[in-house]
């Protein structure tokens, strides 16, 4: 620049740059200069500014001819020239002529020394595959960046195979027989079935399933060659294409039976008979032009069965002038061999009378409904049977003019002279197609289920996003690997903490104070081992003890939906409650949302009392001048601590006079707390009357996990010290 530079020689410079930059950002102006060197109003070559141009390269030390970059209209290689693709040529023809050939494309740039090194390779390969039928195109990236950008090539050189729309970059060595590989996987595999003397009548008789005449090469070489490969793909919707390789062991009978020369390739096209061909072309070097000449010839059965819209556009076009009149001669039957000998009657006829302006072709009408329903008019005397009408197609909304034959079509001698006579009056008298109607269009008969679509979608995806998995351009994928990543430390992070910190908990705390009670009967005790048929012979309770190790992670931090059920236990009556607690609540251990702890009275009375003062009915709030405060017993409760939503539902032990007398004299452990803070006297209860305490737990479980149990509800969890 000028005002930073202050070489005398700046401001030309800085000139030079600016009309450079001017020319290539304009189209007009950097095609004017293509052809004429130029871009200025006169359009003519200046001399003295090439030279000018010339020597500012010069400046920067590189001598073009030592490159052959295309500097100037004088050096410039018209070799690619005529490949160059524009963007909207692009996706206006390329695209969708792709579905028809394959194409390879190439992108360059100045100053690309890999590309200068390709470059004897792309033009041989080049102009090999251009004549087998594979379109080429070249596209400069320095001028198309939008086109370069949208096939997604971001380095120089870059070679990318387009078919069916979709893109497949070439990643190996520049090579011919690695181009040509990589242009023949392009293909879809299953082009061409090898044909041997096994299966070539079941491939020939398909003809009628296909609705497709069905072409035979014979060839001397065991692989199929490229160029009929392309032409298989280009023919495709039309044909079906075999292969025979005549040096194969198993083809003799193949051979002999068409009298096939062995040394020479032969092509034959099978129609509805498979015993002759339709059609036959031989030579020593088939060319592309030649095979194109042939199958076009021979694109249609005979007789077609209009399968859909596209078909039957195609073989009855619309009439563009009075000379280019066509007329389709229907024949419109049912399937099955009731209908068999008046189709057999109509493909004779049709064979003795093909011309260029007839097309014979045959429908079904129970497939195509509408269409016969509009022509026939759903008249008694078809009904049941096969029936001819001459049409004549008058525009593309699907107006027609018709004629339909008298009777039913028989296939008779008297039918074809009927039918011979109408198409004899219709070259010199075109109003014999009377009645006029508009068809809709014809049901796609071949056209895969939609779960099959879904399929072959899903497949086309997966694959494309395997290929760019592993062939993008990694610049393309840094945000979308950085998000993806980041989401994976995201959530393994979490999982990985939670769990080390809950296995913390649980190893931290000392095995002594974790218990597995076995819900086993015991044989000193039989009142127990009557109840014992409860539980099953295999399975236990793994019951926890609530302590400040593991208090956090049991009870503070429990998941939401989770609950922990505590049973308050003594020293003494440990033992003889834990068994009476896994009975009744053996079964309810199939819920992973619920825990089993147990929590000592002896150690944690105050957290106990501080919970129950928020149960009122159970635990009166204490005067701190009761002297008989300490000696309360709490053993048999059970609370269902929900630690998410900080409440817990109170089961109180069981009224002792409801077990016949048992306990007769032991005042109720619900209602006599006071009594028993005044110091009156309880029994000094058993074995049994410890079980007894948690007889009608069960039935509370179940309401607990109805969850119409009252629930008490706590501003946060004390600490257990």
């Amino acid at each position: 620049h000028p005002d930073k530079n202050k070489d005398p020689g700046a401001e030309d410079k800085f000139i030079q740059i600016s009309k450079a930059y001017e020319i290539l950002s304009n189209e007009e102006k950097r095609a004017n200069f293509d052809r004429y060197g130029d871009a200025g109003e006169s359009q003519g070559y200046s001399q003295h500014q090439h030279r000018q141009f010339h020597h500012f390269h010069e400046g920067f030390y590189f001598d073009e001819s030592f490159f052959h970059f295309p500097f100037n209209s004088e050096r410039r290689d018209t070799s690619d020239e005529k490949y160059l693709l524009h963007f909207a040529h692009y996706v206006n023809e390329i695209v969708p002529d792709s579905f028809k050939k394959p194409y390879l494309i190439k992108i360059t740039s100045d100053w690309c020394f890999s590309c200068i090194h390709i470059e004897p390779v792309w033009k041989e390969v080049a102009q090999e595959l251009e004549a087998l039928g594979v379109g080429i195109g070249v596209v400069h990236a320095g001028y198309e960046r939008r086109l370069a950008h949208h096939l997604g090539a971001h380095s120089t050189p870059s070679l990318l195979g387009l078919i069916n729309g979709k893109i497949t970059f070439f990643h190996n060595a520049v090579i011919r027989e690695n181009l040509r590989h990589f242009v023949e996987n392009l293909l879809p595999g299953n082009l061409v079935e090898k044909i041997t003397d096994k299966n070539y009548i079941r491939f020939l008789a398909n003809w009628k399933r296909e609705n497709k005449p069905h072409v035979l090469l014979f060839d001397h070489m065991p692989v199929v060659p490229l160029l009929y490969k392309l032409t298989a793909f280009a023919y495709r919707d039309y044909l079906s294409f075999g292969y025979v390789y005549v040096g194969l062991r198993g083809t003799e009978e193949l051979s002999s039976q068409y009298n096939i020369n062995v040394y020479t390739p032969t092509m034959m096209i099978f129609k509805e008979n498979i015993d002759k061909p339709a059609d036959v072309v031989q030579a020593r070097d088939m060319k592309k032009q030649l095979i194109d000449d042939f199958l076009s010839q021979n694109k249609f059965l005979m007789v077609t069965r209009l399968t859909n819209q596209r078909l039957f556009q195609e073989l009855c076009p619309v009439k563009k002038s009075h000379r280019q009149r066509k007329h389709c001669v229907v024949l419109l039957t049912g399937e099955g061999e009731k209908f068999a000998e008046a189709y057999e009657a109509f493909l004779t006829f049709a064979v003795a009378n093909t011309k260029d302006t007839l097309k014979f072709v045959h429908i079904y009408n129970d497939r195509q409904p509408e269409f016969a329903d509009a022509l026939l008019m759903d008249e008694e005397k078809y009904r049941g049977k096969s029936a001819v009408v001459i049409l004549e197609r008058r525009n593309h909304a699907g107006k027609v003019a018709y004629k339909t034959l008298e009777e039913a079509w028989q296939g008779s001698k008297e039918d074809n002279f009927i039918l011979l006579d109408l198409l004899d009056q219709l070259r010199t008298d075109p109003g014999l197609l009377s009645s006029e109607t508009v068809l809709a269009d014809l049901n796609d008969e071949l056209a895969p289920m939609f779960l099959i679509r879904w399929l072959y979608s899903m497949l086309d995806y997966i694959s494309d996003c395997w290929d760019s998995l592993f062939h993008s351009n990694w610049r393309e994928m840094m945000p979308l690997l950085s998000l993806l990543f980041s989401a994976l430390f995201i959530l393994f992070g979490t999982v990985i903490v939670q769990a080390f910190s809950d296995s913390s908990d649980t190893r931290d705390s000392p095995p002594s104070e974790k218990e597995e009670t076995a819900a086993k009967a015991e044989k000193n005790d039989a009142s127990f081992s009557k109840e014992s048929n409860r539980i099953p012979k295999k399975g236990f309770v793994e019951v926890t003890e609530l302590t400040d190790i593991n208090y956090n992670s049991n009870l503070v931090r429990l998941r939401p939906g989770h609950m922990n059920v505590v049973l308050i236990l003594s020293n003494s009556t440990k033992t003889v409650l834990l068994q009476k607690f896994a009975l009744e609540v053996y079964t309810f251990t199939g819920s992973s949302s619920l825990h089993f702890s147990f929590l000592s009275l002896d150690k944690h009375r105050e957290w106990l009392e501080y919970l129950l003062e928020f149960a009122q009915d159970a635990a009166p709030i204490p005067n701190q001048y009761d002297k008989h405060f300490l000696e309360r017993d709490y053993t048999g409760y059970v609370l269902a601590l929900n630690g998410h939503k900080k409440y817990f539902c109170l089961f109180k032990p069981h009224r002792s006079g409801d077990e016949g007398g048992t306990l007769g004299s032991c005042e109720d452990y619900d209602s006599s707390l006071h009594t028993e803070a005044r110091g009156k006297p309880s029994c000094s209860p058993g074995s049994r009357s410890l079980k007894n305490k948690l007889h009608k737990l069960s039935f509370w479980m179940e309401r607990l996990l109805e969850g119409s149990l009252q629930r008490f509800y706590i501003p946060s969890w004390p600490a257990l010290d």
